[in-house]
């Protein structure tokens, strides 16, 4: 278990940890929504797709080293409604998609990008009903953050121990039915009682095992 009284260590364990080699798609398919995954690992989509950048966004408090998640609000598209990490689109006006992170995330919960310590990024991965490119970035808070949601792309806060991403008693499966009427089995991280599925997840499971690792040299 990782906890703030040993923030400084994690943080450099998180660093090195972070320059090697991307996990890629055997840490991200654990969480990918079943039966088929291929399109997600398709390298020519994935390179024609609209680029965007989301945020794992780690800082510690009261004994606990948290990352917060958004509520997407209700509106017609495929993500409506949706539990992610902050992030958003590429924009020209962004000198590389680390910078859309950063942006996105003061845009979307009010944390300036001056604050951010960017110490990496997990393998990207491609979102097909949306036709996005997403590349995560890890970044840390030296303080707890005072979040501002804008209202319109955010409709509620979710704060998340990164303890539950290891957590097996927090990973559940359950039917749904996706935008086109198709059934599918899809695993899930039970975050807070939200159900946190999707890219999100599959992100999300890539930073587990990096944190599963950590704690296993100990």
């Amino acid at each position: 278990m990782i906890d703030s009284s040993n923030w400084q260590t994690f943080k450099e364990a998180l660093k090195l940890a972070l320059q090697a080699e991307p996990l890629g798609m055997q840490a991200q398919v654990g969480m990918a929504p079943l039966p088929d995954v291929s399109q997600r690992f398709d390298k020519e989509s994935a390179k024609k797709a609209r680029q965007s950048a989301v945020m794992v966004l780690l800082y510690h408090e009261e004994g606990r080293i948290k990352f917060p998640l958004i509520v997407r609000p209700q509106y017609p598209g495929v993500h409506s409604g949706q539990i992610a990490l902050p992030g958003g689109k590429f924009e020209e006006e962004d000198q590389n998609l680390i910078q859309t992170a950063l942006r996105e995330t003061h845009e979307e919960v009010g944390v300036s990008m001056h604050q951010v310590e960017v110490v990496g990024q997990l393998s990207e991965l491609y979102v097909p009903p949306s036709n996005f490119n997403i590349l995560p970035v890890i970044g840390l808070l030296s303080e707890v953050p005072q979040f501002i949601l804008e209202e319109k792309e955010v409709e509620e806060l979710v704060i998340a121990d990164i303890n539950v991403l290891n957590d097996k008693t927090k990973r559940k499966q359950k039917q749904m039915t996706f935008y086109s009427g198709i059934n599918v089995d899809v695993p899930y991280f039970d975050i807070e009682d939200r159900v946190v599925w999707g890219a999100t997840a599959m992100i999300l499971n890539e930073f587990a095992t990096i944190i599963h690792n950590i704690n296993s040299k100990k």
